[in-house]
């Protein structure tokens, strides 16, 4: 199957004043998950124990945070997420969504 960053199929799961989440789970053990996290929103901070994640982002500039270090994201970057590592991502713009693909195993558990 041939998606589009811009399009990743699959249907929306979340989709609320802090973002749009959407998942597609055509595969059996990966799901690729685009967020859209509004202007001046964070995700809820989280980590999976025996879960990897990759982020990829695509549009907009923010900050995130792994474990106790937060640091500059920008379009362009992907992040390796190790398992059980604490993740949390805060778009800082007060105009531009803050948009990034995640590619990680399993099913969502949050």
């Amino acid at each position: 199957m041939k998606c589009n960053i811009d399009d990743i199929g699959g249907k929306i799961v979340k989709n609320n004043e802090t973002y749009i989440v959407i998942d597609n789970t055509v595969l059996d053990s990966l799901v690729v998950s685009k967020t859209i996290l509004k202007p001046g929103k964070e995700t809820t901070g989280h980590k999976h124990e025996g879960q990897e994640e990759v982020y990829q982002f695509t549009y907009g500039s923010g900050k995130m945070q792994i474990d106790d270090s937060v640091f500059n994201v920008f379009s362009g970057d992907i992040v390796l997420i190790t398992d059980g590592s604490y993740h949390k991502v805060f778009n800082n713009s007060t105009i531009e969504n803050l948009v990034f693909v995640c590619v990680f195993n399993g099913k969502r558990s949050h």
